[in-house]
Protein backbone atom coordinates (compact mmCIF):
# COMPACT_ATOMS: atom_id res chain seq x y z
CA UNK A 1 0.00 0.00 0.00
CA UNK A 2 0.84 3.56 -1.22
CA UNK A 3 0.82 6.42 1.46
CA UNK A 4 2.27 9.88 0.84
CA UNK A 5 1.36 12.31 3.96
CA UNK A 6 2.28 16.20 3.95
CA UNK A 7 3.84 16.86 7.68
CA UNK A 8 5.31 18.88 10.03
CA UNK A 9 8.66 18.38 11.47
CA UNK A 10 8.79 16.41 14.71
CA UNK A 11 9.53 13.96 17.00
CA UNK A 12 7.40 11.40 15.43
CA UNK A 13 7.89 12.15 11.92
CA UNK A 14 12.17 13.41 12.24
CA UNK A 15 13.21 9.90 12.12
CA UNK A 16 11.73 9.23 8.91
CA UNK A 17 12.75 12.14 7.43
CA UNK A 18 16.42 11.85 8.51
CA UNK A 19 16.65 8.11 7.61
CA UNK A 20 15.61 8.70 3.65
CA UNK A 21 17.83 11.63 3.77
CA UNK A 22 20.69 10.29 5.40
CA UNK A 23 20.69 6.95 3.23
CA UNK A 24 20.39 9.05 -0.25
CA UNK A 25 22.25 12.62 0.04
CA UNK A 26 25.00 11.60 2.83
CA UNK A 27 25.43 7.84 2.38
CA UNK A 28 24.93 7.38 -1.40
CA UNK A 29 26.20 10.69 -3.03
CA UNK A 30 28.56 11.76 0.11
CA UNK A 31 27.22 15.29 1.18
CA UNK A 32 28.14 16.52 4.05
CA UNK A 33 25.74 15.88 6.97
CA UNK A 34 25.76 19.99 8.32
CA UNK A 35 24.95 20.90 4.84
CA UNK A 36 22.12 18.43 4.36
CA UNK A 37 20.73 18.80 7.55
CA UNK A 38 20.79 22.71 7.36
CA UNK A 39 18.47 24.06 10.20
CA UNK A 40 15.51 24.70 7.95
CA UNK A 41 13.66 21.56 8.72
CA UNK A 42 11.52 22.71 11.22
CA UNK A 43 10.49 25.73 9.26
CA UNK A 44 9.41 23.18 6.28
CA UNK A 45 6.49 20.82 5.55
CA UNK A 46 7.74 17.61 4.44
CA UNK A 47 6.23 14.81 2.22
CA UNK A 48 7.02 11.73 2.91
CA UNK A 49 5.59 8.75 0.98
CA UNK A 50 5.08 5.37 2.79
CA UNK A 51 5.52 1.74 1.14
CA UNK A 52 4.12 -0.88 3.23
CA UNK A 53 4.43 1.64 6.29
CA UNK A 54 8.07 1.81 5.20
CA UNK A 55 9.14 5.66 4.63
CA UNK A 56 10.47 5.26 1.36
CA UNK A 57 10.80 8.94 -0.03
CA UNK A 58 10.97 12.57 1.34
CA UNK A 59 10.69 16.31 0.12
CA UNK A 60 10.15 19.45 1.73
CA UNK A 61 9.14 22.72 0.75
CA UNK A 62 10.28 25.98 2.48
CA UNK A 63 7.49 29.40 3.48
CA UNK A 64 9.25 30.83 0.43
CA UNK A 65 8.21 28.37 -2.20
CA UNK A 66 11.36 26.75 -2.40
CA UNK A 67 11.17 22.87 -2.70
CA UNK A 68 14.15 20.58 -1.57
CA UNK A 69 15.89 17.47 -0.19
CA UNK A 70 13.91 15.71 -2.77
CA UNK A 71 14.98 11.69 -1.89
CA UNK A 72 13.69 8.16 -3.17
CA UNK A 73 15.60 5.02 -1.15
CA UNK A 74 17.61 3.77 -4.40
CA UNK A 75 15.48 0.44 -4.28
CA UNK A 76 11.85 2.37 -4.96
CA UNK A 77 13.02 4.41 -7.72
CA UNK A 78 11.56 4.23 -10.95
CA UNK A 79 7.68 3.73 -9.33
CA UNK A 80 6.93 7.47 -9.60
CA UNK A 81 7.69 8.09 -6.08
CA UNK A 82 9.21 10.97 -6.72
CA UNK A 83 7.08 12.69 -8.67
CA UNK A 84 4.06 11.69 -5.87
CA UNK A 85 6.26 13.58 -3.48
CA UNK A 86 6.79 17.11 -5.75
CA UNK A 87 2.77 17.35 -6.91
CA UNK A 88 2.41 16.77 -2.99
CA UNK A 89 4.38 19.97 -2.53
CA UNK A 90 3.22 21.76 -5.04
CA UNK A 91 -0.29 20.69 -3.87
CA UNK A 92 1.04 22.40 -0.83
CA UNK A 93 2.06 25.61 -2.10
CA UNK A 94 -1.23 26.28 -3.84
CA UNK A 95 -3.35 25.84 -1.22
CA UNK A 96 -0.89 28.40 0.50
CA UNK A 97 -1.94 30.38 -2.47
CA UNK A 98 2.16 30.81 -3.56
CA UNK A 99 2.42 32.13 -6.91
CA UNK A 100 5.30 30.12 -7.52
CA UNK A 101 7.35 27.36 -6.39
CA UNK A 102 11.78 26.33 -7.50
CA UNK A 103 14.11 24.24 -6.34
CA UNK A 104 17.78 23.51 -7.49
CA UNK A 105 17.93 20.69 -9.85
CA UNK A 106 21.06 17.70 -9.68
CA UNK A 107 21.89 18.21 -13.25
CA UNK A 108 20.80 14.55 -13.40
CA UNK A 109 17.57 15.28 -12.95
CA UNK A 110 16.34 17.80 -15.14
CA UNK A 111 14.64 15.63 -17.38
CA UNK A 112 12.62 14.50 -14.58
CA UNK A 113 11.30 18.06 -13.23
CA UNK A 114 10.81 19.42 -16.95
CA UNK A 115 7.99 16.46 -17.20
CA UNK A 116 6.46 18.12 -14.12
CA UNK A 117 6.68 21.62 -15.59
CA UNK A 118 9.52 22.98 -14.75
CA UNK A 119 11.55 25.53 -16.48
CA UNK A 120 15.41 26.18 -16.27
CA UNK A 121 16.55 30.12 -15.22
CA UNK A 122 19.70 31.28 -14.18
CA UNK A 123 23.31 29.42 -14.94
CA UNK A 124 24.43 26.36 -13.67
CA UNK A 125 26.16 26.08 -10.14
CA UNK A 126 27.76 23.95 -7.75
CA UNK A 127 26.19 22.90 -4.32
CA UNK A 128 28.06 20.48 -2.26
CA UNK A 129 30.13 19.35 -4.92
CA UNK A 130 27.16 18.55 -7.68
CA UNK A 131 25.97 20.51 -10.61
CA UNK A 132 22.60 22.14 -10.38
CA UNK A 133 20.40 23.87 -12.63
CA UNK A 134 17.70 26.45 -10.85
CA UNK A 135 14.08 25.24 -12.01
CA UNK A 136 10.72 27.11 -11.06
CA UNK A 137 7.40 27.11 -11.96
CA UNK A 138 4.56 29.19 -11.59
CA UNK A 139 1.33 28.19 -10.15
Amino acid sequence: MIEIKNVSYTKQTKDDIRFVRQTVFINEQGIEESIEFDGNDENAIHAIIFKDKKAVGVGRILNDGHIGRIAILSEYRGQGFGAKIVLSLIKEAKEKKYSRVYLGSQKHALDFYIKLGFKAFGSEYKEAGILHQSMELFL
